[in-house]
């Protein structure tokens, strides 16, 4: 998790627990083909065509609309055009979903991404389509782009461990939790702007963030849905194939010798007594999830860290 970033995105879809790599190159993944396509049918003279096909993946603010391409929901939130637009994005992404990996695991990261991606869809629909403010932009408003579930991991982040620092350039040491709240309000702030529909998707994801990580203390798992959807998915692509076994009781004997063991002579490999074990794991992420990172003893934390390193 915390080794080269190159290389870990490289093999991102050859090893599990790693959604955070998974979700930055399925966006990079679909970012190239979409700048390929666009420049291709652009100068081919068919850029009708790309913008149509972009349209049908993008989230529209029409329900008449929204009902014939269902898909655009989940598909809007993987979409970037400007390459700014997916740098800041990825970038956030990265930082913030190190944190959430760290302290609740892959699964749970990708659950608050998908999520909050949905959040921010369902709430730009829910005000574009009651606001008064909206209703002659309803037919032309279509929006596209990570930053709904990207904002659910970042409000997500600093709900769970609120005091974490970040070293910002210019302004140094500052805690995540009013990174969050100062993007919270800008979002806000711009939400009857250009870029109203966005903005209004980053608060949908916000609020989903938020409310995850309170529910998950509460022990209330939001994204059990999303979870299985993935493991479904995961175990439809496994290649491979699982071997079965079976295995027959021997009969009970009076003697005490076993006459299927050999004598060994090596020492018997045991844990040492500073590696934590997968079920120490488990009671340390049960405690963040409860209290927060900042519960832990710096026992805990060292376990923490160095079982995410293997």
């Amino acid at each position: 998790m915390y080794g080269n970033f190159w290389e870990n995105l490289r093999n991102a879809f050859r090893h599990n627990n790693n959604s955070l790599y998974k979700l930055i190159a399925i966006n990079l993944i679909v970012f190239m083909v979409i700048l390929v396509a666009r420049v291709m049918l652009t100068i081919t003279g068919y850029g009708d065509l790309y913008s149509a096909g972009l349209s049908h993946l993008m989230m529209p603010a029409s329900l008449g609309k929204l009902a014939t391409q269902p898909w655009s929901i989940f598909t809007y939130m993987f979409l970037h055009e400007g390459i700014f637009h997916i740098l800041f994005n990825m970038l956030f992404l990265f930082w913030f979903g190190q944190l959430v990996h760290q302290f609740l695991g892959s699964r749970k990261l990708a659950n608050l991404y998908v999520l909050g991606g949905l959040a921010g869809a369902l709430f730009y629909l829910l005000i574009y389509n009651l606001a008064p403010y909206f209703r002659g932009a309803i037919d032309s408003s279509m929006m596209l782009g990570a930053s709904a579930g990207v904002f659910a991991i970042v409000v997500g982040a600093a709900t769970l461990s609120p005091n974490t620092t970040f070293f910002l350039i210019l302004l140094g040491p500052v805690k995540i939790k009013y990174i969050a709240i100062f993007y919270v309000i800008l979002s806000f702030a711009n939400s009857a702007g250009a870029n109203a529909g966005g903005e209004l998707a980053h608060l949908g994801g916000a609020l989903l963030g938020y409310f995850y990580i309170v529910e998950l203390r509460r022990g209330i798992d939001l994204g059990v849905p999303v979870q299985k959807v993935g493991i479904f998915f995961e175990n439809l692509f496994n290649k491979r194939q699982k071997v079965n076994v079976t295995y027959r009781r021997k009969p009970k004997t009076s003697s005490s010798f076993k006459p299927f063991s050999k004598p060994s002579t090596s020492k018997p490999v045991t844990k040492s007594s500073d590696e934590a074990s997968q079920e120490e794991i488990d009671v340390i992420l049960d405690k963040i999830a409860e209290k927060g990172y900042e519960a832990l003893t710096k026992d805990e934390k060292r376990k923490l860290f160095e079982f995410s390193k293997k």
